[in-house]
């Protein structure tokens, strides 16, 4: 190894351990115990919640969380794609088809199911 390569680890070594000393000056600096009671309630600007932070949500709300999760990770797998198309060509497309078919059976059942409706 050369002396780049050592300079380039304590540089890496000296940078986390600056980050490790600022975030814990960071954490004394704003010390939840040195607030006063109305600026540690978690939320609606210092006034009293009216539900508790753990009460439960309806079952919907995880269906379509579940929902928005498939499809995210659709353009996860859509980028790296792109770059293999170039090289591949039509078979390429024909799994990318596939993949956005069997994406879009799983809509059509939701929608079917009324998934994506709120009320």
């Amino acid at each position: 190894m050369s002396l780049g390569a050592f300079g380039a680890v304590l540089t890496v070594v000296l940078t986390t351990g600056m980050a490790v000393l600022v975030s814990r000056w960071l954490h004394t600096a704003l010390d939840p115990a040195q607030l006063l009671a109305s600026e540690r309630v978690p939320h609606l600007g210092g006034h009293e919640p009216s539900v508790h932070a753990w009460s439960r949500f309806h079952v919907r709300y995880y269906a379509m969380a579940l929902l928005f999760l498939a499809f995210d990770m659709e353009m996860v797998f859509m980028y790296p794609w792109a770059v293999v198309f170039v090289q591949e060509g039509l078979i390429a497309l024909v799994e990318m088809l596939m993949f956005i078919l069997i994406l879009l059976l799983g809509i059509l059942y939701a929608w079917r199911e009324r998934a994506l409706e709120w009320a």
